[in-house]
């Protein structure tokens, strides 16, 4: 059920749910292919022009009950039947983030069917957004990895790519990030008020067709509930992991302080 509501650039306030939900996100780009054409473009240094098709492998059915453990948080998405790319929304650091990225990434370049020759496999691209700094040593905007020669960084093959961009550090884009506008999707993405969503995508027309897509679905009372669940779980995620850190450091307090009292013994023990 939708409420009645008029799309408008002079609408103010707060925006309920938001792209860093991962359930608004992945319905979001399910919906508008239009919006999904121009990140794609966007990230990937392409002129919208050179997309001709972009279809979601693993679509949902919009606004269904899905309980949590069967939740597919990723979206995968097959770029003119020649590339596959995982596109994925993070907001909480579940200190996984390599090791689960390369799961999506191995998984999706596995997919021979019997009779395939191996030179038939599809580039595979990963692309996560994530609301923290994945490796703080090495702070990011928009990182690329990819199979390089450890000697003279000779690339193996460029079907296997890993994409990160860091929705916390977008005041580190680079001149090619903000040419291609990814500084643009990464502050739409973050907007939590319809007065800055609207400011970043003015003048865009896929950011704008983002923008109306949020909207629209905001009104829909069953997308509404299953964006307040995903919330709800990554609130009950945040409150485990300041858990695990809080129990983490008390046994570290407590170890040192068992560490000190035994050289102190150490010490009684050897003056006896």
């Amino acid at each position: 059920m939708k409420h009645k509501q008029v799309f408008s650039m002079n609408l103010t306030g707060p925006i309920d749910y938001g792209f860093r939900n991962n359930y608004m996100f992945r319905t979001a780009l399910q919906l508008s292919q239009k919006a999904l054409t121009g990140l794609i473009s966007s990230l990937l240094h392409l002129p919208p022009s050179a997309i001709k098709s972009v279809t979601i492998t693993n679509p949902i059915t919009l606004g269904a009950t899905i309980e949590d453990k069967d939740f597919v948080l990723d979206t995968n998405v097959l770029l003119n039947n020649n590339t596959l790319i995982n596109l994925e929304m993070q907001v909480n650091n579940l200190y996984n983030w390599p090791e689960r990225s390369l799961s999506y990434l191995c998984r999706n370049f596995d997919q021979l069917n019997k009779g395939q020759n191996y030179s038939e496999l599809k580039p595979v691209i990963h692309i996560g957004f994530l609301d923290y700094t994945l490796f703080p040593e090495h702070p990011e905007f928009y990182a690329t990895y990819r199979l390089l020669n450890l000697k003279d960084h000779f690339e193996y093959s460029d079907k296997l790519t890993l994409s990160v961009v860091d929705l916390k550090h977008i005041e580190l884009a680079t001149e090619a990030d903000k040419a291609y506008g990814i500084d643009k999707w990464a502050a739409l993405f973050r907007s939590i008020s319809w007065e800055e969503i609207l400011m970043t995508a003015k003048n865009d027309e896929y950011l704008m067709e983002a923008t109306k897509t949020l909207y629209n679905l905001n009104a829909d009372d069953m997308v509404r509930q299953r964006c307040q669940a995903r919330m709800d779980a990554e609130l009950q995620e945040q409150y485990l992991l300041k858990k695990i850190d809080t129990l983490t450091a008390e046994n570290a307090a407590k170890d040192a302080e068992i560490e000190s009292l035994k050289k102190e013994l150490a010490s009684l023990q050897q003056n006896v």
